[in-house]
């Protein structure tokens, strides 16, 4: 009998609990253009069931990655029957997002890229925009990306990209320029493994060719190639970052891995492999210290069409224009940003940093990846002028200067973080 009262006790006591830490109601407040369908589909916290603090948590960092949504907070009032009422108050970014990048083009003509992007198409996270891009020749891009369509897990994506562009190949270290043409339709799919992991899957087809653009024809240079190939591609990311404004800290992976079949000769099949390191760490009330690792190896080294560049919008600022290729490589980006001014909507920040980066030289072997033969260091300062209430809004300006042997220098400008 004894034991009877006690396990009674313990029921009551476990209802009286769980009734204490329902949750009673979910409301959302500040929405504009977020569907609230959306919100209510991606939180893990319901009605109903029992209030757990460490899934709201979860549930508000997954709100602030939203690239429609500036900041999410919430605010929990206890109602007399002793149950939660969670309100979720959004401020909502402007998600619709023109893109310049200008520059200079091989041929030392005005070349530059020009995009417009929708993060928050119909409410629903859906990302749809495309390009238009001048770099000797023209160029453009389109692209649809709903990553969660099926569920909040399944997501699909597509893009369509004709991309000419003006390129040097290098022949015993002398540039010869070649006009490459990329053409191909791409679909994928996303998974969200939880709520720090996903990953993608998608397969391309396209033409790819090379043509030399030159008269007349360099001697013993290949003069005209061209391959139907056919790309997969599988992608995981790690993604423990808490985002706060301009302020970012923890880290992110992403590791990509994709096969190229269908060519041959010059243009033959081709593994690559990539994989790219984030860290960011709060340094007192206004600093924000960023780094990046990239590393990359691609399996076919027996031509001077190697897949990887060194460039000033991608790896090494003040390196200029696609200034060198190869078949492997290892970037480390590092810089200090810090916060000059913020003014409600508006900041300005700051920033030093340091890029280096050793590149495989074309039809070599990654013995030849060493400091002395082919590393290469820049420095230099930067300004960021950023808008807290549209989505990516980073205006960036960097002057790099190269260090050692390396005499190259000049500004880099473009719309969003470096990384």
């Amino acid at each position: 009998m004894k034991f009877l009262w006690i396990a009674l006790l313990v029921s009551v006591t476990s209802v009286c609990s769980a009734q204490h830490f329902t949750v009673k109601e979910i409301s959302f407040e500040g929405l504009k253009r977020v569907d609230e369908s959306l919100l209510r589909h991606l939180i893990k916290v319901h009605v109903a069931r029992p209030y757990d603090s460490l899934q709201v948590v979860t549930d508000l960092e997954r709100l602030n990655r939203l690239p429609a949504i500036a900041k999410a907070s919430v605010v929990k009032i206890i109602n007399e029957d002793s149950t939660y009422t969670l309100r979720y108050k959004i401020i909502e970014n402007f998600a619709i997002i023109p893109g310049l990048r200008i520059g200079q083009a091989n041929d030392d003509s005005f070349a530059f890229r020009a995009s417009v992007f929708d993060f928050n198409f119909l409410g629903q996270s859906q990302i749809i925009g495309g390009f238009f891009q001048k770099d000797v020749f023209s160029s453009f891009g389109a692209y649809w990306e709903a990553p969660f369509l099926f569920s909040n897990k399944w997501g699909l994506g597509l893009n369509y990209i004709d991309n000419i562009t003006f390129e040097p190949v290098y022949f015993q270290d002398e540039p010869f320029n070649y006009k490459k043409e990329d053409r191909g339709l791409e679909m994928y799919i996303l998974y969200e493994i939880d709520f720090h992991n996903k990953a993608e899957l998608g397969v391309r087809f396209f033409d790819e060719s090379y043509v030399y653009n030159e008269t007349p024809a360099a001697e013993n240079l290949p003069n005209d190639l061209n391959a139907n190939k056919t790309f997969y591609r599988a992608q995981y990311e790690t993604n423990f970052l808490d985002i706060d404004y301009q302020y970012v800290v923890g880290f992110r992976n992403i590791f990509d891995v994709s096969y190229q079949t269908g060519g041959d000769g010059l243009l033959g099949d081709t593994f690559i492999a990539t994989n790219s390191f984030e860290y960011f760490k709060k340094l007192g009330e206004r600093g924000n210290w960023a780094n990046r690792l990239q590393l990359g190896y691609s399996s076919f080294t027996k031509t001077e069409f190697a897949p990887f560049t060194i460039d000033n919008q991608f790896n090494l600022r003040g390196s200029g224009n696609d200034s060198n290729r190869g078949t492997s490589f290892v970037f480390v980006n590092t810089e200090y940003r810090y916060t000059l001014l913020e003014k409600d909507w508006f900041v300005m920040q700051g920033n030093t940093f340091v890029d280096a980066g050793i590149l495989q030289e074309p039809k070599g072997s990654l013995s030849t990846i060493t400091p002395k033969s082919s590393f290469e260091i820049y420095s230099g300062i930067g300004i960021r002028f950023l808008h807290k209430r549209i989505f990516n809004a980073v205006i960036r300006l960097d002057y790099g200067v190269g260090i050692g042997s390396r005499d190259s220098r000049g500004f880099v400008f473009g719309i969003g973080q470096y990384f």
